[in-house]
């Protein structure tokens, strides 16, 4: 008979919405803490801004008054409606708030997960402005393991409850990973981090560096060239790419930045240089979890979460403790479903777990092949190229069928869309089928890993 667990999950964004539903589906008591007013997480749009541009040190006393949003007022999901949505709740096919967009903008899905708690039950399980502070475990490990939880309400006391089980989905675009420039000290001029932008208007005429072209830094990149004088990103692109971008009068591809010149000038490693007004950082963001410090067994090393079998468990503690929503590079909602149902059937044991040996020797594993791969320690988490292969293989573990050709193909069409720098993609989708093409995993984790590390000699 499936055991039935009180389980505690952190954070009420897309991830831990669904996390909750399943949970719920496999006969578990789930009480979701969620810090802020709303659920939603990185969709909540928050028109502030933190004040210290680059972000707040997160182990400072002001980083408790930190804005949790990462989003910026224009911005529409870099993937269709099809893509998005639960199984048996979908976006597509349906308007949530009054934007039927097939690349609709955030107001849409924050609607749309409004709609899901609701109608998953999970409305009522939220406890809203209920921050955790301390995750720990009570025991020694393993499937009778128990975890005390203690939280901030909003009067500013802290209760501890007693859970059998943690699902940790905080998210990961709140903290940003601001990289150090050689020859920083020689800078004059501003820095922001895509955390705080917002708007383009404060870069009306001005000449902006922009280090990083992740799906953000393309966003950005095109959005602020519209009323600033010129805009020059720093990328791994190869040299043959490097120049003005064809589809704009104001903008140009550089290889990384290799440093600030005593001038204090942005010099690229191709050896040209800029004085620039502006450097805005679209270089991602740390997973960060300072309510898990007193858990041995799990650490952040140069972003990698671990050690986490699957990106999931780790082994000392599963599965009392897991972590939904922490790969990147695949069709996000997708994969937080399939890892809470994974999750929600390894509570109950209808999913089997290895021992921890077990998935201590796997993880080991995953990372001998990921170094001799050449694949850096920061990108554990990213799953291209092989993201279908981890999709399918957790969709197995819970008697999911593979994924359908067909969605790994509109995942890699918008995947190229992205990288091709041209802005009108979410208008011309249906008819530029040529655009994107399904390429092979392999060529777009080649482009992916050119455009995500855009800073070298740093210090």
């Amino acid at each position: 008979m499936p055991l039935a667990r009180t389980v505690a999950v952190v954070g009420a964004g897309a991830a831990g919405l669904v996390a909750a539903r399943e949970l719920l589906r496999e006969g578990h008591a789930v009480t979701v803490f969620e810090r802020s007013a709303r659920v939603g997480g990185t969709w909540a749009y928050d028109p502030r801004s933190d004040p210290d541009p680059l972000g707040l040190d997160p182990a400072s006393p002001a980083a408790a008054a930190a804005v949790h949003g990462s989003l910026y007022a224009s911005l529409r999901t870099n993937l269709p409606r099809e893509l998005m949505g639960f199984s048996g709740f979908a976006l597509d096919g349906r308007v949530f708030a009054g934007d039927p967009r097939t690349f609709p903008g955030h107001r849409e899905v924050l609607a749309f997960l409004d709609a899901f708690a609701e109608e998953s039950g999970v409305a009522g399980r939220i406890r809203l402005r209920a921050e955790v502070v301390r995750v720990g475990p009570l025991g020694a490990g393993g499937q009778g393991e128990r975890w005390a939880v203690a939280w901030r309400g909003e009067a500013g006391a802290v209760v501890e409850e007693v859970f059998d089980a943690v699902v940790v989905c905080n998210g990961h675009c709140t903290v940003p990973l601001v990289p150090k420039l050689r020859g920083i000290g020689n800078w004059k001029g501003k820095q922001i981090h895509s955390h705080n932008f917002r708007t383009p208007e404060p870069f009306q005429d001005q000449i902006v560096v922009v280090v990083g072209l992740g799906a953000s830094g393309v966003d950005i990149a095109r959005e602020i060239s519209k009323v600033s004088k010129e805009v020059h990103i720093a990328s791994r692109y190869t040299p043959d790419k490097l120049g003005r971008v064809e589809m704009y009068q104001n903008v140009w591809l550089h290889s990384e930045v290799d440093c600030i010149q005593d001038d204090g000038q942005v010099r690229f490693s191709e050896g040209s240089a800029v004085a620039a007004d502006t450097i805005l950082y679209c270089t991602g963001y740390r997973y960060h979890f300072p309510f898990l410090d007193a858990v041995d067994g799990v650490t952040v090393d140069d972003n990698r979460v671990g050690p986490l079998y699957k990106h999931v468990f780790p082994p000392k503690h599963a599965p009392g403790l897991s972590f939904v929503g922490l790969p990147a590079k695949t069709i996000i909602f997708q994969s937080f479903e399939l890892e809470s149902r994974w999750v929600a059937r390894a509570l109950s044991g209808r999913a089997e777990l290895p021992g921890e040996a077990a998935m201590a020797a796997a993880v080991q594993e995953d990372y001998r092949r990921m170094e001799a791969a050449g694949k850096p320690k920061r990108h554990t988490h990213a799953l291209m190229p092989g993201w279908v292969e981890y999709m399918d293989w957790v969709a197995a573990q819970v008697g999911e069928p593979p994924m359908e050709a067909r969605r790994r193909e509109l995942y890699e069409k918008a995947l190229r869309c992205i990288w091709s720098m041209d802005d009108s993609y979410r208008d011309k989708w249906e008819e530029e089928e040529e655009i994107g093409a399904p390429a092979d995993s392999e060529e777009l984790w080649i482009e992916f890993d050119l455009c995500s590390l855009t800073v070298k000699n740093r210090i």
